[in-house]
């Protein structure tokens, strides 16, 4: 009798066992990662005078610079979107709403990716009025004005684009909405690295793109789990 039990107790480690391996390697996720990187001459980014808005200007004792082109170390670039153009399966739309700040006379963040109807708020943390314009074109274009302690702008986009938006009250005032039809985006960071995670086998097109060099793309093939490495590089002009 007990060594029936003893049987029965190692079938059950050993089917236990089984499932448990072949649930991990069902899963069969992998990742595409790498780094941004340039060649040529950045251009210089100037200082940002906000001396017009002092409750700005004093948020920020050392000057922020435009970040059209953010450079980092080993010659990396920042704020490159970089996402799945094509072979994506498809994914739902976000529950949790995207965030966009105003915050010293400040976009935070320059760049924020989404995805198609996913829910966008956008908040003016300032003591001063901000007047936010996205200059949509396959989307529609609005502009509307949101004072000091106002609640957020609640608002969502239909289509795919990437939407320049501007403050028409602070000039300087800079940024990106892009919306896409993934949910597999990255934004490089201060190093230039970025990773797309969750991704199925199959076969992919990956696509970064940057506000003032446009996009570049690459095809890659995902077998089960596996990480493959991807990196781009711009060619980047003085201006």
């Amino acid at each position: 009798m007990r060594t029936k039990y003893f049987l029965v107790l190692t079938i059950a480690a050993v089917l236990g066992s089984g499932t448990l391996v072949f649930a991990n390697t069902s899963a069969g996720s992998g990742s595409i990662s790498g780094k941004i990187t340039y060649t040529g001459t950045p251009p210089k980014m100037k200082p940002i005078d906000m001396s017009k808005e002092p409750s700005c200007a004093k948020q920020h004792p050392t000057p922020v610079l435009g970040q059209n082109v953010t450079t980092g170390p080993g010659n990396t670039l920042e704020w490159v979107v970089v996402y799945i153009s094509a072979g994506d399966q498809g994914s739902s739309t976000p529950s949790r709403a995207a965030r966009y700040d105003q915050k010293g006379c400040e976009y935070l963040p320059h760049v924020l990716p989404m995805q198609v109807a996913q829910e966008l708020q956008i908040y003016n943390d300032d003591q001063t009025s901000h007047n936010i314009h996205p200059l949509a074109k396959v989307n529609s274009e609005w502009n509307r004005s949101q004072p000091a302690g106002s609640p957020p702008i609640d608002t969502k986009w239909a289509k795919a684009e990437f939407i320049p938006v501007k403050c028409n009250i602070h000039p300087w005032m800079h940024g990106y909405f892009v919306v896409l039809n993934t949910s597999h985006y990255a934004v490089s960071d201060q190093h230039g690295a970025f990773e797309l995670k969750d991704l199925p086998p199959g076969k992919y097109t990956v696509t970064a793109w940057q506000e003032e060099y446009g996009s570049q793309s690459q095809e890659v093939t995902i077998s089960g789990g596996e990480n493959k490495t991807v990196n781009f590089t711009f060619k980047v002009l003085p201006y």
